[in-house]
């Protein structure tokens, strides 16, 4: 039976005890995470993320199934209590991830492709895919089945959030080659299309519509949509005025993230520069 078919069937099982024979279908579905085989959302030929349920209930699967456990490193220097079937990623050298000493953690369950670059300290939660030629900054977060293409710098301090429940939600995806700045947000399964730049404390959310001044637009999340932020689009944090008596009175304004140009060569000379650090 393929592992789709048998993760689908454990997670309705609605057990409460698990032989070994289900702890090895959880094994083998966390191992195909780790390696980047199956994952939580995938972009079709047509350009649209869909999410893959199944890979979803099973992380979920795995939470239901670990019972709590001492993960303590061996000197004990370090204590940590967590779910048993959710450790730390076990990654060598042959993975070709780069992981700069000074506290990082990345979750099993989690991929990082080669030329992955983790700087301290930084964490990766179960579910997520990192592609190739990506850096992690400091202080940085990729949460659970967040979907963060090639070559996206995560400046320090940048969250990317992760949408694990509802099982049919899309997560939180950045395409490749985004530049997201230092103290940037990204949540609610918001989607940054590739090579778009977010201004340091630019945060987008579901609730927050984004101005754009050169299309002339508003973008906003819909029904059965995603917030999407356009290809190269230069993003900023910016205010609007709020419109009742009681707001202009008192001189209120509410956060907007604005788009105020799109990529061009000037913005990509500025971007490669952080290629010297990998």
């Amino acid at each position: 039976m393929p592992l789709r078919e048998r993760i689908q069937t454990l997670a309705a099982s609605q057990l409460f005890e698990y032989s070994k024979q289900d702890i090895n279908i959880f094994e083998e579905f966390k191992e195909a995470l780790t390696l980047g085989q199956v994952r939580a959302a995938e972009r079709g030929a047509d350009g649209v993320w869909r999410v893959n349920h199944w890979v979803k209930e099973g992380i979920l699967l795995g939470f239901r199934m670990g019972e709590l456990a001492d993960m303590s490193s061996a000197d004990e220097n370090f204590r940590f209590f967590d779910k048993k079937t959710y450790p730390v990623r076990r990654t060598g050298l042959a993975d070709r991830v780069r992981i700069v000493p000074g506290g990082s953690s990345v979750r099993d369950g989690a991929y990082l492709a080669p030329g992955v670059v983790c700087m301290p300290p930084m964490y990766v939660n179960v579910g997520a895919y990192v592609d190739e030629g990506t850096m992690i900054d400091s202080h940085a977060l990729v949460g659970s089945c967040a979907q963060v293409g090639k070559r996206v710098h995560l400046s320090a301090a940048a969250q990317i959030g992760g949408v694990l429940e509802p099982i049919g939600a899309v997560p939180v995806v950045v395409e490749d080659d985004v530049l997201v700045g230092g103290g940037c947000g990204i949540y609610e399964g918001t989607i940054v299309r590739e090579r778009a730049v977010l201004a340091a404390g630019a945060i987008l959310t579901g609730s927050t519509p984004v101005y754009d001044l050169v299309r002339g637009q508003i973008y906003r999340r819909a029904q059965n949509a995603p917030l999407e932020i356009p290809a190269g689009a230069v993003v900023v944090p910016g205010a609007r005025a709020v419109a009742s008596e009681q707001g202009r009175e008192w001189g209120l304004s509410l956060y907007a993230p604005v788009i105020v140009k799109y990529r061009d060569d000037s913005t990509d000379a500025a971007a490669q520069l952080e290629g010297y650090l990998r």
